[in-house]
């Protein structure tokens, strides 16, 4: 049984392999994925928001699928205006989950058509986070194992 269309929100500072792997593994039971870019002001982000869409939609460029939307507000509220009763979350670890639950119910009561799919991380990706990929990259670590090549030579600029 498969899914009509689910969303992937997030703000992606940077898309890192983890994330590509929720989105390619969310493609076997759904017909459709929104991967939503979120814009939050009181975020300070290293990319903006064109350019994390861009690196997403480059990443996911082999998957027909896949549709890379920007977003601000509430993602309960995104997924109404779209009629999607579906979120999909990716958790690492325990305070993953624990705050993948706190945010499910929440949006739960704001949406009640909302449901949240939590996918487990691949054990090879369950220590990589944005945020660590740039402070990696800050201090010109090599990232090329936490991101696709074009996030990577991004983060390299960036950093230079």
């Amino acid at each position: 049984m498969t899914m009509k269309a689910a969303i992937y929100p997030g703000s992606f500072d940077p898309i890192t392999n983890g994330h590509l792997d929720i989105i390619k593994r969310t493609e076997y039971f759904c017909d459709h994925l929104i991967v939503g870019v979120l814009i939050n002001p009181s975020k300070s982000a290293l990319f903006s928001v064109e350019e994390r869409m861009d690196f997403i939609k480059d990443a996911c460029k082999k998957m027909p699928h896949v549709s890379v939307v920007q977003y601000s507000g509430l993602v309960a509220d995104f997924a109404r205006e779209r009629q999607i009763s579906v979120i999909v979350r990716g958790i690492r670890g325990n305070g993953d989950l624990e705050n993948e639950m706190t945010m499910a119910r929440t949006n739960r009561q704001l949406y009640a058509q909302l449901d949240t799919v939590l996918l487990p991380a691949n054990a090879a990706y369950e220590h990589v986070s944005a945020s660590m990929v740039k402070e990696i990259a800050y201090f010109h670590g090599d990232v090329k194992e936490f991101v696709p090549a074009r996030v990577a030579q991004a983060l390299r600029r960036r950093f230079q």
